[in-house]
């Protein structure tokens, strides 16, 4: 049995905390919003009143938060609770800059820090079979927290490498949503049955397990949250960021930010990342009411 505290249960981490949980871990959480959290206690969790007090005592620190100032901001409340070897699991999506910065936070403290975000979204975090990619010391007290929340661990190199990995494979799954969304959207502006689409592609080599989910979300008009609308603008930023540090552009990543953007404006920031479907109707329309304008 290991102890574990997880700080941020959002969709991602209250599915890791309750699998982590249900294994017969010693599971303490925390987050924001105190409300969300308190379901966990029914798998066993100890709900905490702050940071701190999540990981005091504990073997693993996870942080699974929405972005870098939200994780320092928690790392730094904990700092009464933290002690000299804990290992800290930094697994939020929070860019190249962010990442050199929380391992600073972590080596002032003396804490053992993996850099080791997940590629997967609800449904494989809820089942345990995220992919994780994590990058630093493979500390031995990491394995049986690992192997409850993925079904694999890909060991990428030194701190940092996984969270640049991390940005090519979650930049692939946005732009994939987006073209699926787009293709949609203009089928349906055509006057072209939208099911149709997933018709001509079911079978093909452009078929995909994603590609299906997708249209079948969209088709039904089923918008529950895998990754947020909002998370995916995040990350479309994250993305655009490191790319510029590197000098390379990235087209569509940078067109995936400007539909999650328009569809949030709209009212879709928490609905799954699907919604960037709306995007390429008028605001406040249905989207009965047909595309934008050619150059809207």
């Amino acid at each position: 049995m290991t102890r574990v505290a997880v700080l941020g249960t959002g969709i991602m981490g209250a599915a890791m905390a309750r699998n982590l949980a249900r294994a017969g871990h010693e599971v303490a959480v925390w987050n924001r919003t105190r409300e969300r959290a308190l379901p966990l206690e029914a798998d066993g969790a100890v709900v905490a009143a702050g940071p701190a007090e999540a990981v005091a005592g504990a073997d693993v620190v996870i942080t699974m938060l929405n972005d870098g100032d939200a994780v320092q901001e928690a790392m730094s409340a904990a700092v009464p609770g933290l002690r000299a070897g804990q290992v800290w699991a930094q697994m939020s999506t929070v860019g190249v800059a962010a990442i050199d910065r929380l391992a600073d936070v972590a080596r002032s403290h003396g804490l053992v820090f993996v850099d080791a975000p997940v590629q997967g979204t609800r449904q494989p975090a809820e089942a345990g079979t995220l992919v994780i990619l994590a990058a630093g010391p493979a500390d031995e007290r990491l394995e049986p927290v690992f192997s409850v929340i993925g079904a694999k661990t890909l060991w990428v190199g030194e701190v940092g490498a996984a969270t640049r990995l991390k940005l090519t494979t979650v930049g692939f799954g946005i732009s994939l949503t987006s073209v699926v969304a787009e293709a949609l959207a203009l089928a349906k502006g055509l006057g072209v049955d939208p099911a149709l689409f997933g018709e001509v592609i079911t079978g093909g080599p452009m078929d995909n397990p994603y590609l299906q989910a997708k249209v079948k979300a969209i088709l039904a008009g089923d918008y529950t949250p895998s990754f947020t609308v909002r998370n995916a603008e995040k990350d479309t930023r994250l993305i655009a960021e490191a790319a510029a540090g590197a000098g390379v552009a990235v087209d569509l990543a940078e067109a995936a930010g400007e539909r999650f953007r328009r569809a949030e404006a709209q009212g879709h920031g928490d609905d799954d990342m699907a919604a960037s479907y709306f995007a390429s109707f008028a605001p406040n329309a249905s989207d009965d009411q047909g595309p934008l304008p050619a150059g809207a």
